[in-house]
């Protein structure tokens, strides 16, 4: 099946065949060196999403629900024969399995970031999207925990631009486009000893809730 938006094939045969390799590339670092699945994503231009729906609430930011999901250990052959069935696809990667995610202003991410790595603090991977939101990879559990954790830390009834993404979401990975906005961008790329075991979502939640509180 040929990635298409509006009945219009997206690329030329030449550029998709590299599209494609260069797809399954970054498909099979991410399943393979990381150990995490892989979902192909929807693209979008001029307001149009890839997956035919012209209704569709997320434009090129939401998983096709057709694509067959790459698992964890996948190797690159097998990254390319599930990417030849998509070309074109964002790479997005489910959440709630390896990692949680937590997503806040990009302003207060980045400061936050500094911030953490002058404490010292464990980071996991962490990412900047083109809508402007930096998102921290940290723990399974997260997302269910978050209420309870901002309650002990006082941070309850604070007006946080914060928020934690858990099992059933997904985000986009770099270097895929979101949404035709531009790519997603590693500000901490995934490392050997944080992609598989990211860190506890109270260990950074403190610098965190302060920096948004701020910002």
């Amino acid at each position: 099946m040929g990635f298409t938006i509006g009945g219009i094939r997206e690329m030329r045969s030449g550029t998709r065949r590299r599209g494609r390799a260069t797809g399954a590339t970054a498909v099979a670092e991410y399943t393979g060196l990381w150990g995490w699945a892989v979902v192909p994503g929807a693209r979008a231009a001029a307001g149009s999403c890839s997956c035919g729906d012209t209704a569709c609430a997320a434009p090129g930011a939401h998983p096709l629900d057709f694509a067959r999901e790459v698992p964890p250990g996948a190797t690159l052959g097998m990254a390319a024969d599930a990417w030849a069935e998509v070309p074109g696809a964002s790479v997005m990667l489910p959440v709630g399995r390896t990692f949680d995610v937590l997503d806040v202003a990009e302003t207060a991410g980045r400061r936050a970031l500094v911030r953490m790595e002058r404490m010292g603090l464990p980071l996991g991977p962490v990412s900047v999207t083109p809508e402007g939101r930096t998102q921290f990879f940290v723990a399974p559990g997260a997302a269910a925990g978050l209420p309870g954790l901002l309650y002990r830390m006082g941070w309850d009834d604070a007006d946080l631009d914060l928020r934690a993404l858990g099992r059933g979401a997904h985000v986009t990975a770099p270097p895929s486009d979101r949404g035709g906005l531009g790519p997603v961008r590693w500000l901490r790329p995934p490392a050997p000893d944080t992609a598989a075991t990211p860190p506890q979502a109270r260990l950074l939640l403190g610098t965190l809730a302060y920096i948004c509180h701020r910002w």
